[in-house]
């Protein structure tokens, strides 16, 4: 494998999630379930905003938003890990703000905007954090690497906006974006490869603290 071909690679795991695919696409009419199934099944019209396209399925009511975009929307850079938001591997962005995917249903968030890894950025244009995960490593194994992402692409809002955090001492004086905020913050996300260290340098240059 060239240099070219190692970069290219190294760049489709953290803007898909998986080597070299960028998932753009949604869903097709056909991966609504058969209609004898349908019958049996309660089903609501779910219409989202998944990474700037809106599409509408009839979702079962007991879908999660994590199995809405893997399995429905084709989505497959979010991943499943626990399944009881104890991983943080799930993370997206819902109206910008973060949430563990798995713990809530699709038909919850009709009408919202979605953003997923993918959506994030793509190989050949990195978001910022991105671009910042890949020159620190702050991935191994890269499976909760789009989880990780987006959650510190969340945190760093949370920060600018003022929201609170435990490691406060004062929470009226706002936050700053020390490593120990960070860390607080990304608690819920873990690795278990062991890169926090570098995720919390990622995240440091892109809010511009890193020395």
């Amino acid at each position: 494998m060239s240099q070219n071909e190692f970069q290219l690679s190294r760049r489709g795991v953290i803007a898909a999630g998986t080597v070299g695919v960028a998932a753009t696409a949604l869903p097709a009419e056909a991966a609504t379930p058969p209609l004898q199934d349908r019958a049996m099944t309660p089903t609501m019209p779910v219409t989202l905003k998944v990474n700037g396209r809106t599409s509408r399925l009839d979702l079962d009511t007991r879908t999660t938003l994590l199995d809405a975009l893997r399995e429905h929307w084709k989505l497959t850079g979010t991943k499943k890990g626990c399944d009881h938001g104890q991983c943080g591997a799930c993370t997206v962005l819902v109206d910008g703000r973060r949430i563990n995917s798995c713990l809530t249903l699709a038909v919850m968030h009709d009408g919202d905007e979605i953003t997923t890894i993918e959506g994030l950025g793509k190989p050949d244009d990195l978001h910022p954090m991105q671009a910042a995960f890949i020159k620190h490593d702050g991935y191994q194994c890269g499976y909760c690497t789009p989880g990780q992402i987006c959650s510190a692409v969340a945190v760093l809002d949370e920060i600018k906006r003022g929201v609170p955090s435990h490691v406060q001492a004062d929470i009226t004086a706002g936050a700053s974006p020390t490593a120990v905020e960070m860390r607080e913050r990304m608690s819920g996300n873990i690795c278990r490869c062991g890169a926090y260290s570098n995720i919390i340098d990622a995240m440091s240059e892109v809010a511009g603290t890193k020395a």
